[in-house]
């Protein structure tokens, strides 16, 4: 639900705007401050197992990577800012990220070896507007976790079918593997 306001919002005065130890979660979308559904049952299940298996890797392989709870990516030159269902930054590059000490916000590629959304009901968020603006920012690789089939069939296939998709960023552009 996009939230009635007078005008369209930047990034700055969302970031100040947002509620602390809210119930409810935002996103801002183009200017627009977007009210997100709030997870449930599975796909809370499905974001944790993610976590404690990216997590359990990470460890394995000895990357400088970390799993925040809460990080806004915002897209360079965008009046947008997206809080994933699970993030992975690179440690190594959060040097280069000006605003990740003190707001958690981060807007380089380099920083975002990963992205995973666990889509729900605006799966159309998750396959067009997060899709273009991560692969515009450069994160390597985003995966779309579609555990309900709830995307549209020309992404997830007709009948429609649980799908993840793997984006991976190869010459600027993701090349797409679906499983």
């Amino acid at each position: 639900m996009t939230l009635a306001l007078p005008k369209l919002v930047n990034f700055e005065e969302f970031v100040e705007w947002l509620p602390e130890n809210s119930a409810v979660r935002y996103e801002l979308h183009n200017g627009d401050i977007v009210e997100m559904a709030q997870p449930a049952g599975e796909q809370e299940e499905v974001t944790g197992f993610l976590t404690i298996e990216i997590a359990i890797q990470i460890k394995r392989l000895g990357l400088p990577y970390s799993i925040p709870n809460q990080a806004i990516v915002r897209p360079p030159e965008k009046d947008s800012g997206y809080f994933p269902d699970l993030l992975v930054p690179n440690r190594a590059n959060l040097v280069n990220e000006t605003l990740w000490k003190k707001q958690s916000i981060l807007s380089l590629g380099a920083s975002i070896p990963l992205a995973i959304e666990v889509v729900s009901t605006n799966w159309r968020d998750d396959y067009y507007l997060k899709y273009a603006d991560y692969e515009e920012m450069g994160i390597a690789e985003y995966w779309i976790v579609d555990y309900a089939a709830l995307g549209g069939r020309n992404f997830i296939g007709n009948p429609k079918q649980p799908t993840i998709s793997v984006c991976n960023l190869v010459d600027g552009e993701y090349q797409i593997v679906n499983f």
